[in-house]
């Protein structure tokens, strides 16, 4: 059975799918790797849909792949799919254009992170509806940290206590997120460094262990046992 998104909704999310996945190691692009026999964008679209704000989702898809994504996902919600680019900023951009008349607020939310649960997207969303501009979720750094020189040798420990690993969704107010796009450089990892290089002030939310990113084999191991606890 199809989800329905909320007509009603302010918020249009951004799923950036066009990476390859090197580290996950051979095989087709990183978001159509299976998780417990599905892709991880088919895990990641089905608990964006189950958020109640959401009123649009897009996904950037590789771009031999559109066809096949779209018809991956009609039974799940209804998606835009877009060809997404060769960098993850370009895809972001893509998705951005394609969003319709309506949302207020855009989540930039990674497929890999495929586990995410929707209360983690009203979050977000609910900070930037409360006034702020960019909004991350957040989790505090729990290992020591050191900084490395060449030789691999130790030039000091960090401080870790201001220290925060990011997550996705992402929040913008749209019109800042598509002013930052308008003017984007080089490629940046995060939409969230975009924003800040324009000045803009980015705030954080609690994050959740489950929004872990699915890079390597490992993380895929350990998404398989916590997708069966949610059984």
């Amino acid at each position: 059975m199809t989800a329905q998104l909320n007509p009603r909704g302010d918020v249009a999310v951004l799923v950036p799918a066009a990476g390859a996945g090197v580290r996950l190691g051979p095989g087709r692009p990183k978001a159509l790797r299976l998780l417990a026999g599905e892709p991880l964008l088919v895990h990641a679209v089905r608990r964006l849909a189950a958020a109640p704000s959401v009123h649009t989702i897009v996904v950037a898809a590789p771009a031999a792949e559109v066809t096949a994504v779209r018809e991956l996902l009609a039974p799940i919600a209804p998606v835009i799919v877009v060809a997404g680019g060769a960098e993850r900023q370009a895809s972001v951009a893509a998705a951005l254009a394609a969003v319709p008349d309506g949302p207020t607020i855009v989540l930039v939310h990674d497929a890999a992170r495929a586990l995410t649960p929707p209360e983690l997207v009203e979050s977000v969303a609910a900070a930037v509806r409360d006034g702020r501009d960019a909004v991350i979720p957040v989790l505090p750094v729990v290992d020591t940290i050191k900084e490395v020189g060449a030789g691999e040798v130790v030039l000091g420990t960090v401080d870790r206590s201001a220290l925060r690993a990011v997550q996705t969704p992402q929040g913008f107010r749209r019109a800042v997120l598509s002013a930052a796009h308008a003017v984007a450089g080089d490629p940046l990892t995060d939409d969230a460094g975009l924003v800040e290089k324009q000045g803009v002030t980015v705030s954080c939310v609690p994050g959740s262990e489950y929004a872990l990113k699915i890079t390597r084999p490992f993380d895929l191991a350990l998404a398989e046992h916590l997708l069966a606890a949610f059984d």
